[in-house]
């Protein structure tokens, strides 16, 4: 078994070939084109089993991944934080594309239990539209916090509160009142409202697109309490896929709910996490968060931890590690469900 590593850039991929225990032996650059990609492909034939691994940086990795994943070839997906330590610990100084490509590989050695990569589906189209949908929304966000100052200037104490500007008729009778003005502030103020407007029709778009596509992918998902279609599509798309993973401890560990370890001797403590998927562990916050706004198991489960000595944040960070768990679930039961309506189909064909 080699592993193969692979430090990506826009115009080069580096690849750098190492045994089992970490001995470097070959490396290959080639240009980031469909004809290098196959170069690559072609290049390690040779060497038996393989497998490779890919520093996890989305745009740079994808079409390479894409095109190993299409060709059978299996593929990792190497988180840059892993690097790191890598690098210090090899004998070579400095920083080049093939001590960051053996350092990729030697982190896969490191770690066996990285997730797998796959071709994408519709996971990656939900992560597509959901970025998308935020971006949108924090364009609208800025345009409103401008408009909200030509508004004091204008309307003098009269203007509308900053969470109704998303609000269809607040919308129109601002648009009524402001042709009631004259001036170069006026003028601004009116094209910052129609640019909200137009903004506001994207995202109620992107909002239904969102949804539509989630309630026949994930309807296990949505029945949980406090993950709507929006946050249901976020982990989703940012988890792509739970099969992936070996366990809901892995998925936890991944997505920064798993606590860290930090024990001597005979005492034994852990503290937060910090690494991970920082999306997810904001969506399982927003979660938890939701639920323990009404009575039920998620209130009772913090409770009872603080009466046990937990502050208020530790027990909540338990509980968000609970949900990974039934999140992971729940998506493990949705892809099976995907998988089971497609396979009469797959027959058929």
């Amino acid at each position: 078994m080699v592993i193969i590593g692979a430090d990506l850039h826009k115009r080069s991929h580096t690849v750098v070939v190492v045994h089992e225990h970490g001995r470097r032996l070959a490396e290959r650059t080639v240009a980031a084109t469909p004809a290098g990609h196959l170069t690559l492909m072609r290049w390690p034939e040779g060497l038996g089993e393989r497998r490779w691994a890919l520093e996890d940086s989305r745009q740079l990795s994808r079409r390479l991944e894409r095109d190993l994943l299409t060709a059978g070839e299996t593929v990792v997906r190497v988180p840059p934080k892993l690097m790191a330590g890598a690098r210090r610990s090899g004998r070579e100084p400095g920083k080049s594309d093939p001590i960051d490509a053996l350092a990729v590989a030697r982190a896969a050695l490191r770690e066996p239990d990285l997730p797998v990569a796959r071709l994408d589906g519709i996971e990656r189209d939900l992560r597509l539209l959901v970025d998308h949908r935020e971006s949108l929304v924090r364009q609208r966000t800025a345009e409103q916090n401008r408009l909200r100052w030509h508004l004091h200037e204008l309307l003098r104490g009269e203007e509308p509160s900053p969470r109704s500007l998303t609000r269809r008729h607040v919308l129109d009778a601002l648009e009524a009142r402001l042709v009631e003005f004259e001036g170069t502030v006026a003028r601004i103020a009116a094209d910052q409202l129609t640019r909200i407007c137009e903004l506001t029709s994207m995202i109620d778009r992107l909002e239904r697109e969102i949804a539509d596509l989630v309630v026949d992918r994930a309807p296990t998902l949505l029945a949980l309490h406090g993950c709507g279609p929006l946050m249901a599509a976020k982990l989703i798309g940012e988890s792509a896929g739970a099969s992936r993973f070996r366990s809901a401890a892995a998925f936890a560990r991944h997505n920064g709910s798993a606590p860290v370890p930090v024990w001597s001797g005979n005492t034994t403590r852990h503290r937060l996490s910090r690494g991970g998927n920082r999306q997810l562990n904001a969506a399982l916050h927003r979660i938890a968060v939701t639920q323990l706004q009404r009575p039920g198991r998620s209130r009772d489960y913090v409770a009872k931890r603080m009466a046990a000595g937990n502050t208020k944040t530790e027990a909540i960070r338990a509980l968000r590690r609970r949900i990974s768990d039934e999140v992971f679930r729940r998506m493990l039961r949705d892809e099976d469900l995907q998988t089971a309506s497609q396979a009469p189909l797959m027959i058929a064909a």
